[in-house]
């Protein structure tokens, strides 16, 4: 079941090694899910809400309850390929509503709770989404937004309890025949960060899963081991906390703990770490700098065997706190959504550089190149493509076909990441070949953001960047120029910050704003953003000019 022999000790012989073997035929869900369901007694899921409501689901009961709900959604006619939108937290419905897709055939559709209503209007629409299930806020956005998608069929409430997702789910039989899916056949539509225009849907096949094992295992210190329990903070709506933490751990058949308790509380997380036994995690560099903040961690009972980083730099400061306070090396990986989980570290057999990207794991190639597609020496700084010879590699982007092809480089998948390798073989980031702005283990687009500040009237031209923040690793920041009649002010930055913050995502919103008086333009007239970042670093004395 292991990819990777856990008794290997060199790094490098594995990556040489590795040969995939991906069969014909796969579905996740009965990769995941229906093959551990043998026995009543195996806990796939502990639960746990704001209110202290905790519970706990077997494999079993996940595979009797999705193929109920798998049967309530054939009978509203969702078939084979259909596109089934999710907008809900960590809880087990958000599991089960994956599975239940999956044995369809259908495309689920994740979508974070904080998206605002011009964001889930855009990626309803752009999808064809048939059928939602939210709660909550998330439940009246979608409500609000129906007369605005005609494709839109029906919206299924979590939370109530007469015509809702558990009454339904009750009505459907247990038995199934899941769809005998190809590992080819796509499964998930994930929206990606829009850099210019608007976010683009990343098709991600079945096969997909297979092509995160190697690395998952290996940034887990080989995983699965004898007591191994997985938690995350991010949001199951993204690729880091749906295909870095639930659905592998489901792979290998062990637990996972989900927590539905709104903002990251630093302090509750590390209590909610000892008292579920929590041994493995995946956590993004900005959570575990707040973790830094709460004390003793061991003294708290945090015992944790492996722990993963992604989404933004780790640095030799957060390292090396982990390494005092946890006893733990962590591994920083990196990966996308289009082609996840290809590059990192395993502290258990190679030795850590903290601030580096790691090596390529086993199974993944890539290489630095230059503008003409030249593979670079060591030392040199180039682009990082990855082959697209690779099972992890998505299908392309959802009615994007020439974007996807904009992307390619013959047999080579560009990652837009700048970067070098060191004489050692180590990856080492130095930016975005884009203008991706990464804030708190988020990646943001600055397009979406800048339409959505255009749409105040007294916005004439608008610039989002990521600014550099010590905790954050980048804010998001605006360069507005205002339309005549308007004049800078305290109230007028807020009303701005506001429109986004309501429209599209709490984290999207500018925390910063800078009244100007023009932008630096290229000669087509597009915002030279890398100007702008420059002046950025110049202000915060990031550099030496």
């Amino acid at each position: 079941m292991r990819l990777i022999d856990k008794n290997s000790r060199d790094f490098d012989q594995l990556r040489r090694e590795y040969r995939w073997q991906i069969p014909q035929n796969f579905n996740m869900a009965e990769a995941v899910c229906d093959r551990h369901a043998i026995g009543a007694d195996r806990v796939a899921l502990f639960t746990e809400t704001a209110t202290g409501r905790c519970n706990q689901f077997t494999f079993a009961q996940l595979k009797e309850l999705s193929n109920r709900f798998a049967n309530a959604l054939r009978s509203m006619g969702v078939t084979v390929g259909d596109r089934v939108a999710i907008v809900l937290p960590q809880r087990v419905e958000t599991g089960l509503c994956h599975l239940a897709a999956w044995k369809l055939g259908a495309i689920s559709l994740p979508l974070s709770i904080l998206f605002g209503p011009d964001a889930l209007r855009y990626r309803l629409e752009d999808s064809g989404a048939r059928v939602v299930i939210a709660a909550g806020a998330a439940l009246d956005r979608v409500h609000a937004l129906m007369p605005d998608l005609p494709g839109l069929e029906r919206v299924i409430d979590c939370d109530d309890q007469r015509d809702g997702f558990w009454p339904l789910l009750e009505k459907g039989s247990a038995g199934l025949e899941p769809i005998h899916t190809q590992s080819d056949d796509p499964a998930l539509i994930i929206y990606t960060s829009g850099t210019t225009g608007p976010p683009k849907g990343a098709v991600v096949a079945h096969r997909c899963l297979l092509g995160n094992l190697t690395g998952f295992e290996m940034s887990q210190n080989f995983f699965p081991q004898e007591g191994d329990l997985m938690w995350t903070p991010a949001d199951w709506a993204w690729t880091g906390g749906l295909l870095d933490a639930l659905i592998p751990a489901w792979y290998y058949g062990c637990p996972v703990l989900g927590y539905d308790g709104g903002r990251f509380d630093a302090e509750q997380a590390c209590h909610m770490i000892a008292r579920y036994r929590v041994r493995n995690a995946f956590i993004p560099p900005t959570a575990l700098k707040m973790m830094r903040q709460v004390g003793d961690l061991r003294a708290l009972g945090v015992d944790l065997r492996s722990v993963m980083s992604a989404g933004e730099t780790l640095g030799a400061q957060l390292y090396e706190w982990a390494m005092s306070a946890l006893g733990i090396g962590i591994n920083e990986m990196c990966g996308q959504t289009e082609f996840n989980y290809i590059i990192g570290n395993c502290s258990e057999i190679m030795p850590v550089k903290p601030g580096s990207m790691g090596k390529a794991y086993p199974g993944h190639v890539v290489e630095l190149m230059d503008e003409n597609g030249c593979k670079l020496p060591v030392g040199k700084i180039g682009e990082l493509f990855a082959h697209r010879d690779d099972p992890v590699m998505f299908l392309g982007y959802w009615n994007r076909e020439q974007e996807t092809k904009e992307k390619l480089n013959g047999d080579w998948w560009s990652t837009g990441d700048i970067g070098y390798r060191d004489d050692e073989g180590y990856l080492w980031f130095v930016g975005r070949k884009d203008d991706v702005i990464s804030s708190a283990g988020h990646r943001i687009g600055p397009g979406e953001i800048e339409d959505c500040m255009l749409k105040h009237p007294a916005v004439l031209q608008a610039a989002a960047i990521g600014s550099p923040d010590k905790l954050r690793g980048e804010i998001v920041k605006a360069f507005i120029v205002l339309a005549d009649g308007f004049k800078a002010s305290k109230g007028l930055q807020e009303e701005i910050q506001n429109t986004v913050r309501t429209s599209l995502a709490a984290y999207e919103y500018p925390r910063e704003i800078e009244f100007v008086n023009d932008l630096p333009l290229t000669t087509t007239g597009k915002v030279r953003r890398v100007e702008l970042r420059e002046r950025e670093r110049r202000r915060k004395g990031l550099t030496n000019s």
